[in-house]
């Protein structure tokens, strides 16, 4: 995809100004603001209607910048860095001193990663700076996969940076490497086994709130306004009907036989926005296959359904 330079200049100098912009990566769209900024970094918070107990995630050009972020980077970071990097992981390391509260939620670790869509390459090399950027939606809300969607979630003045549907439209695997033994802390499309493979040990699942707290860890989240219930494979048709009866207008998301983890995470998003619109009164999802490389998907459709469960 070209890179418009025109635009990445206009996004450089409203982030220089302290402001916000919009900006594809291949996971889902982000809404930036310069790093260094508590300011810009409060204004991320009040647009999204997130709590200031909830981090951001830094996206860095390069490697090479970590070491101005994090007080130390485990060689277990470099070689997950080396393997994974630019691409959809994010990972939880020690917060250098004067990074700002604002970034990091209040804790002592600092989410971290580097994109590889080429639009967010090019705002970050122009930048010359790290960006922090959660998901472009309302807190809480179905994350965006492309321009439109965050147009619909701020119809105010934001500049929004084009740049296609998002490739995988899933957010980042998350790793903390803040201890003596990796944790996994959200799934992704970069599976626990492809990290345990680079790093030579399994890595852990968090079982307490004593984890760094990361973006999306909450029990709700990913979730349409309409509420969404899961129901069990094979069970749609019986579900609808019995919906029906009792007078509900439902709308349906099917998991078809032969269905790959890869595509169905890639369309989730937009499909939930699409449902949303339909003026149902509840969604129903067919559940997804129980196995590993349907982790990421099982997770984000699990924080969908939480609130109405």
């Amino acid at each position: 995809m070209p890179v418009m330079t025109k635009e990445i200049d206009a996004a450089v100098t409203l982030l220089r100004a302290g402001e916000l912009v919009a900006f594809p990566t291949e996971t889902v769209y982000g809404l930036g603001a310069d790093a260094r900024n508590p300011v810009a970094l409060r204004k991320v918070y009040a647009l999204k209607g997130r709590p200031a107990t909830h981090p951001l995630i830094l996206h860095l050009l390069s490697v090479d910048e970590l070491a101005s972020w994090a007080a130390e980077v485990p060689p277990m970071a470099l070689r997950l860095a080396a393997r994974f990097w630019p691409g959809p992981l994010t990972l939880v390391l020690r917060r250098a001193a004067g990074v700002a509260d604002e970034l990091t939620g209040g804790q002592d670790t600092i989410a971290v990663r580097v994109p590889a869509h080429p639009v967010a390459r090019a705002l970050l090399a122009a930048f010359g700076s790290g960006i922090a950027a959660p998901s472009a939606n309302r807190y809480g809300r179905v994350s965006p996969t492309c321009a439109a969607h965050v147009r619909e979630e701020f119809p105010q003045d934001l500049l929004v940076l084009e740049g296609g549907d998002c490739e995988v439209g899933l957010e980042s695997t998350i790793v903390s490497l803040v201890g003596s033994t990796p944790q996994l802390l959200r799934p992704g499309v970069i599976s626990s086994a492809a990290l345990a493979a680079e790093l030579g040990m399994s890595l852990q699942t968090p079982i307490s709130v004593a984890a760094p707290r990361v973006p999306g860890s909450t029990a709700q989240h990913y979730a349409p306004q309409t509420p969404l219930t899961l129901v069990p494979a094979g069970r749609l048709d019986a579900a609808i009907k019995t919906a029906q009866a009792g007078g509900e207008l439902v709308v349906t998301l099917a998991c078809p036989p032969g269905t790959d983890a890869a595509s169905y995470g890639r369309a989730l998003y937009a499909e939930l926005r699409r449902l949303d619109k339909q003026g149902a009164s509840r969604i129903l999802v067919e559940s997804v296959p129980e196995s590993a490389d349907w982790d990421a998907v099982r997770d984000r459709l699990a924080r969908a359904a939480a609130t109405f469960l």
